[in-house]
C-alpha cells in the first residue's frame, strides 16, 4: 500500500511509519516536525518564521502537489495540517481528494471538536476547557476557544470531517467527542510506541521525579500546578526525592534527558497518557497524570493499572508524589506493568496493522 502521512504530533506520524514501513508499505512522511521538536519526516513542511515564511510555504507546497497523488491513503494529522491559514489549506485538502484513493483526517489534539465538546457539551469531568460545568479562563483556553469557535478553523475542521472516508482518534477523549457526530466514520487506535530494547524496573534512591514544560502551554496543560506540587513534595522529602525540570527542548534531547527516571509528570488535565509518558512508560518509567477508568476501557485493559492517576489539583499531585516518595517499595511493580502495558496496547507493529484494518474497511 502506499501511504501518505501529512502533519506531525508529538511523533505519531513519523513512529507510524516506522511501523508500516516495517510491514511492508511504502509511506512518506510530509510535515515541519511539529515545530521545535523536531520529529524525523522524509518532505520538511517547516515555515520559516519570518513575513515572507507563508508565501514560500505555499510555493513549496504547491511544487509538491503533484508528487502527493496516487496514494492509497493520505492521512491528515489535523485539519491544520500546513502552517498555513485555514482558507489556504481548504483547497489543498480539496486537491488530495480528488487525487487519492482515501482520505483520513487524524483527531489527535487542538481542533474544533475539541474545543467546542469541552466547552459546550462539558462531557468529561474535567479537561483542557472544563472543570466540571466550570469553563477555565487561562489564557491558552480562551485563545483557543477564539480560533477555532466560529472561525474559518471551524469550517475546515466540520467539511473535512464531513467529507473523509473515516476518522482516527488517539486519546479517549478526542473519541468521545468525534464519535457522537460521525459514529459510523470514527474509531479509536492507541497511539504508535516502538518498545524499547532494554529498561529498567529498579527504584533509585532518592526518587527521581522527571516534568517536561512547554512554556507557552504550561497553564493549559497544566504543568505549572503540576510543577508547584512536585517541588513542595521535594521540598518536604529532601532526601527522598530529586525533581528535573526540562524547558521545551527537541524529542531526541527530551528522551536523553528523560533517561533513568522513576516516575514523569504529564497533563494534569488528561483521561489518558500521550505520546510523551507513553515513551517513557516503554522504558519503565511511571506516568503520573491521565489514568481514568475510560482509558482503560477503551483499550479492554482489566489487569494492568500503572498509571498514577490525579485529579486535576494541586493537593491530588502532591497526595500522589508524597505517596510513590515515601513507598518506593511500590515503583519496581508500577514499573513492570508500564513496560507491559506498552507491550499490550502501543506496539508499533501493532497499532500499524489497527491502522491498516481501518483503512481497508473504509
Amino acid at each position: 500500500m502506499k501511504i501518505l502521512l501529512l502533519g506531525e504530533y508529538s511523533n505519531v506520524h513519523a513512529t507510524l511509519a516506522e511501523g508500516l514501513r516495517a510491514l511492508g508499505h511504502q509511506v512518506t512522511v510530509a510535515s515541519n516536525g511539529d515545530f521545535w521538536k523536531n520529529y524525523p519526516r522524509d518532505i520538511d513542511l517547516a515555515r520559516t518564521p519570518n513575513h515572507w515564511g507563508g508565501i514560500r510555504l505555499m510555493a513549496k507546497v504547491a511544487t509538491l502537489l503533484p508528487s502527493f497523488r496516487g496514494y492509497d491513503v493520505v492521512q491528515l494529522i489535523n485539519p491544520m495540517f500546513l502552517e498555513l491559514k485555514a482558507e489556504r489549506i481548504l483547497p489543498i485538502y480539496r486537491y488530495l481528494r480528488r487525487h487519492n484513493r482515501k482520505m483520513f483526517l487524524g483527531a489527535f489534539g487542538m481542533d474544533y471538536y475539541w474545543v467546542n465538546e469541552c466547552t459546550q457539551r462539558r462531557h468529561l469531568r474535567y479537561s483542557d476547557f472544563n472543570i466540571g460545568d466550570q469553563l477555565r479562563t487561562n489564557v491558552e483556553a480562551t485563545r483557543e476557544q477564539k480560533d477555532w469557535l466560529g472561525t474559518p478553523k471551524e469550517k475546515l475542521n466540520r467539511i473535512i470531517a464531513d467529507d473523509c472516508d473515516g476518522i482516527i482518534t488517539g486519546l479517549y477523549e478526542y473519541w468521545s467527542c468525534y464519535e457522537p457526530h460521525f459514529p459510523e466514520k470514527t474509531t479509536f487506535i492507541p497511539f504508535p510506541i516502538r518498545p524499547a530494547t532494554s529498561f529498567s524496573t529498579e527504584a533509585h534512591q532518592p526518587v527521581r521525579i522527571f516534568i517536561g514544560i512547554n512554556r507557552e502551554r504550561s497553564s493549559y496543560k497544566g504543568t505549572d500546578i503540576m510543577l508547584q506540587a512536585a517541588r513542595e513534595v521535594e521540598a518536604r522529602h529532601p532526601a527522598l526525592m530529586q525533581l528535573q525540570v526540562v524547558e521545551s527542548v527537541p524529542f531526541s534531547q527530551y528522551t536523553l534527558l528523560m533517561e533513568n527516571s522513576d516516575a514523569i509528570l504529564d497533563q494534569l488535565y488528561a483521561y489518558t497518557p500521550s505520546m510523551n509518558p507513553l515513551e517513557a512508560m516503554k522504558k519503565g518509567i511511571i506516568c503520573i497524570g491521565g489514568g481514568e477508568p475510560e482509558n482503560y476501557e477503551i483499550i479492554g485493559e482489566t489487569e494492568l493499572r500503572p498509571i498514577i492517576n490525579v485529579e486535576p489539583t494541586k493537593e491530588s499531585v502532591v497526595s500522589a508524589l508524597e505517596q510513590l516518595v515515601l513507598h518506593p517499595e511500590a515503583i519496581p511493580e508500577l514499573k513492570r506493568q508500564s513496560v507491559e502495558y506498552i507491550s499490550r496496547h502501543h506496539d508499533y507493529l501493532k497499532v500499524a496493522r489497527q491502522y491498516l484494518d481501518f483503512w481497508n474497511s473504509k
